[in-house]
């Protein structure tokens, strides 16, 4: 039986538009490969542009209108006369907080052919999964700003750590481990932040208790980030808060060939609401409308899509070609010292998976 999987496409501002059209080219061309299943886009204009024309991110009932898709695919959000804290509250936060995406998987792999940052890893020992805790920690937006543009001016901005957001992104993080049969490391920092790292490190090793089969650890985030760069082969599933995960994942990126093949997905486990699909390299408004953007990451968080759907064979079909492009070194992006344009690079993923074996 054919099944149709509904997908709302927000482009966003800069490279977006540029680097998610090769995603959806991705998928259209597997949906002619594989009869079982069919991709349908429905193309939302938000983002910053929309936010100057009429005043806000995307519209007032947006969540109402993207909540009976299958899914979102986000190609990127920011631009020069918008603030930051703007597009990022109003579009990205608002959809990650509204459909409960509390788990954020962003995975750091080494593939072959990819730009080598570290001289001595190779590409067996950069492959982990970061699991992110995706809807409060430091992003919660509570704090205050008080006496403004006084001398007196004081800006609180609080860390919020619930007993049900904490459990529950560690199980997560436990039972991936269990799945996959990998270890599974916690960061945080607790010795300097005495309330809410001390209680994330309580429940992690409370909820330890419950998979005796998993082996674990535990780093502070600035030796996590030190082993990052001297040891990567130490972590395989990692779940931290959302500042460190946010954070170590950009790290993660750097020593796995670069942002442009950084993918993320916003998950809700128990699939009441959507789930999001995004590369996490930003809106690059600096090359924006060049055709020269790196569309990899776009093209791996299609892979992270398709796994989520159940076509993992897929998901790893697109992992291989994007790998088979990257040996094959013909047909890369400028980020990739290569000379090519994101159109090509995109239709040589295409190539690769249509001659697949």
């Amino acid at each position: 039986m054919m099944k149709k999987i509904k997908i709302a496409v927000i482009a966003g501002d800069g490279i977006g538009p540029e680097v998610l059209s090769e995603g959806i080219k991705v998928l259209k061309t597997i949906s002619e490969l594989e009869a079982s299943c069919e991709f349908e886009f429905t193309h939302f204009p938000w983002g910053c542009e929309y936010y100057l024309e009429n005043g806000k991110m995307m519209d007032d009932d947006a969540l109402d209108q993207l909540k009976d898709f299958d899914a979102i695919y986000l190609g990127a959000v920011g631009f020069p006369g918008v603030p930051d804290h703007i597009s990022l509250w109003d579009l990205l936060l608002k959809i990650r907080k509204g459909f409960d995406q509390y788990v954020n998987l962003r995975p750091i792999k080494l593939l072959k052919g990819a730009k080598q940052t570290l001289k001595n890893a190779n590409p067996e020992d950069i492959d982990m999964l970061v699991i992110r805790e995706n809807s409060e920690g430091e992003y919660s937006g509570a704090g205050d700003w008080l006496y403004k543009g006084t001398e007196r001016e004081i800006v609180m901005q609080n860390g919020v750590f619930s007993r049900v957001g904490t459990e529950r992104i560690i199980r997560y993080a436990f039972e991936e481990a269990k799945k996959q049969g990998k270890t599974l490391t916690s960061i945080s920092k607790a010795n300097a932040l005495n309330y809410s790292m001390v209680f994330w490190d309580q429940v992690f090793d409370q909820v330890s208790k419950d998979y005796p089969e998993v082996e674990t650890y535990s780093y502070l985030v600035d030796a996590a980030a030190m082993y990052m760069i001297d040891q990567p082969w130490r972590f395989e599933i990692v779940v931290t808060s959302n500042l460190f995960g946010d954070i170590l994942t950009d790290l993660g990126a750097s020593i796995a060939g670069g942002i442009g093949l950084a993918a993320g997905a916003n998950i809700n486990p128990e699939r009441k609401y959507p789930p999001m699909f995004e590369p996490i390299h930003g809106s690059a408004p600096d090359i924006a409308g060049q055709g020269i953007a790196n569309p990899l990451a776009s093209i791996w968080s299609v892979s992270q899509m398709l796994d989520f759907f159940g076509y993992e064979d897929w998901g790893e079909r697109v992992l291989q070609a994007i790998e088979d492009v990257l040996i094959d070194g013909k047909v890369l992006t400028s980020d990739m010292n290569g000379s090519s344009s994101t159109n090509e690079v995109g239709n040589a993923v295409v190539d690769k998976l249509i001659s697949q074996k």
